[in-house]
C-alpha cells in the first residue's frame, strides 16, 4: 500500500502503507484413504488463494493458506511440459511443493529516504508460479496377477481374496486393476493386483497397454497365469514377458511364480506334462491350478508370498529421480527487434520486476526506470539503435521510449 499517516495535530506522519501477505503454496500430499485419481478427470485447475492486501499504519495483510491437493500412495508427478519426474509420491503424509507462492509487495514505508521522505513508491505482489502437470498412479501391491486376456487373473483374484472383480468370459473384462487383500494366516495379508491383459505391441500403447504396464512397475512379486485353453500357452509366456522388457527392461528381472490355469478342463490337463517340462528348461516351476474349481490356488499363493519374503521392499527398489534444473540468472536478458520501432525486453529479471510495479504511481515508475540503467538494459537498447517514440515490450507492458 501507498499510504500517510493521518492523525490530529500531525501534519507530517510519513509514510505508513503495509506490506501484502504471502501468497499460498499449492502442494500436493499423499492421503491414505484415497486409491484412485478419478476426482481430477474433471477438475483439473486449481488456484491457491492470494495473500491480503497491506494496511495503513504498518500493518501486513495476512499471509493465505496453502492449497493442499490430495493423492493416492503410488501417484508420480510429471511436468506436462517437459515430461520430467517432480516426485514419487508412495508415502502417507508425504509432500510435494508444486508452486511457491509468491512474497507480498512492500509498501511505501520500505521507500523513505533521508532524501525522499515522502515516496509514492509501492510494489505489486510477486508474480504467481503456474504450471501443469500429468499425474500417473501406480498400484502399490505386493503381488501382481499378470497373463493374456482371459486367462483367469480376476478369478483367481476372486478366490484369493475378498474382491467382487468383474468376470466374464471375454477378453479384457478388467479395463482397470482390481486390488484385493488375501490373508495368509492370522498375522500375514498381502496385497494382490489383478491387472488387466496384455496383448503384443502394449509396450508401444497397443490395447490396454501403457494402463497395464505402469502397474507392474509397483509390484514386487508376479504371479504369472497361462490360460490352459490357449492354442499356445508357451507362446503367450514368451510374448507377455517380451512386452515387459520392451516397456521397462527392469520389469522382466522381478521373480515370477508360474501357474496353468483351467486344471478342470480336459485339454489342460492333457497339455500340462510337456508343458512343465519346458518351463523347468526356462527355470521355472509349473503350477497347476483352477481357478475356477479352487484347486490349488493357495499353494500359488504360498509360493508368491515365500518369495516375498526374498524380494526387496519398494522402498529399496531404483525408482527415477526428479531431474535438477538450475535457476535462471535474473540478471540476463535477450533484446530483440520485432519490427521498424519495436522492440521486445525478455528476462526473468526484468519481466518478474515490471509485473511488481505500480506504473501509475510517479515513484515505482521512476524505480523502474532505475532497474533498467543498473542491469544494462537501457545502455544495450541504445546501442542496438532504439530512437524516440519506439515501442518496448517487457513481458505483458507496452512502454515508449523517450531520451
Amino acid at each position: 500500500m501507498v499510504h500517510f499517516h493521518r492523525e490530529k495535530f500531525v501534519s507530517r506522519g510519513g509514510p505508513d502503507g503495509g506490506d501484502g501477505g504471502r501468497g499460498g503454496d499449492v502442494i500436493i500430499e499423499v492421503r491414505s484413504t484415497m486409491n484412485t485419481l478419478a476426482d481430477y478427470r474433471h477438475n483439473m485447475r486449481f488456484l491457491a488463494d492470494d495473500g491480503k492486501g497491506g494496511g495503513s499504519n504498518n500493518m501486513s495483510g495476512h499471509g493465505a493458506d496453502d492449497l493442499i491437493i490430495p493423492v493416492p500412495p503410488g501417484t508420480a508427478i510429471f511436468d506436462a511440459t517437459t515430461g520430467e519426474l517432480l516426485g514419487d509420491m508412495t508415502e502417507p503424509g508425504q509432500r510435494l511443493t508444486i508452486c511457491k507462492g509468491g512474497r507480498g509487495g512492500r509498501g511505501n514505508q520500505h521507500f523513505a529516504t533521508s532524501r525522499n521522505q515522502a515516496p509514492r513508491t509501492g510494489e505489486k505482489g510477486e508474480p504467481c508460479e503456474e504450471r501443469q502437470l500429468r499425474l500417473e498412479l501406480k498400484l502399490i501391491a505386493d503381488i501382481g496377477i499378470i497373463g493374456v486376456p482371459n486367462a483367469g487373473k480376476s478369478t483367481l483374484l476372486s478366490v484369493l481374496t475378498n474382491a467382487r472383480p468383474k468376470i466374464a468370459a471375454y477378453p479384457f473384462t478388467t479395463i482397470e486393476p482390481n486390488l484385493g487383500v488375501a490373508r495368509v494366516d492370522d498375522e500375514t495379508t498381502v496385497v494382490l493386483a489383478d491387472i488387466p491383459g496384455l496383448i503384443e505391441g502394449a509396450s508401444q500403447g497397443a490395447g490396454l497397454g501403457h494402463d497395464f504396464l505402469r502397474h507392474i512397475q509397483r509390484t514386487r512379486v508376479l504371479i504369472h497365469l497361462l490360460d490352459g485353453l490357449s492354442s499356445d500357452p508357451l507362446a503367450d509366456f514368451s510374448q507377455t514377458n517380451g512386452e515387459l522388457s520392451l516397456f521397462d527392461p527392469n520389469l522382466s528381472k522381478k521373480p515370477q511364480i508360474v501357474a496353468l490355469n483351467k486344471m478342470d478342463q480336459a485339454e489342460a490337463k492333457e497339455l500340462y506334462p510337456k508343458l512343465k517340462k519346458e518351463m523347468k528348461k526356462r527355470g521355472y516351476e509349473l503350477l497347476p491350478v483352477s481357478a475356477m474349481a479352487r484347486t490349488d490356488i493357495r499353494e500359488v499363493l504360498f509360493k508368491a508370498v515365500n518369495q516375498l519374503a526374498s524380494t526387496p521392499e519398494l522402498a529399496d527398489m531404483e525408482v527415477p529421480l526428479p531431474v535438477y534444473r538450475p535457476k535462471e540468472d535474473p540478471k540476463q536478458f535477450v533484446i530483440t527487434r520485432e519490427g521498424s520501432n519495436e522492440w521486445r525486453v525478455a528476462g526473468a529479471g526484468i519481466e518478474r520486476s515490471a509485473k511488481m510495479t505500480f506504473f501509475e504511481h510517479a515513484g515505482s515508475l521512476r524505480r523502474f526506470q532505475k532497474m533498467l540503467g543498473v542491469l544494462g538494459i537501457e545502455s544495450a537498447l541504445r546501442e542496438a539503435g532504439i530512437r524516440d517514440g519506439d515501442t518496448v515490450s517487457i513481458g505483458d507492458y507496452e512502454l515508449e521510449w523517450q531520451d
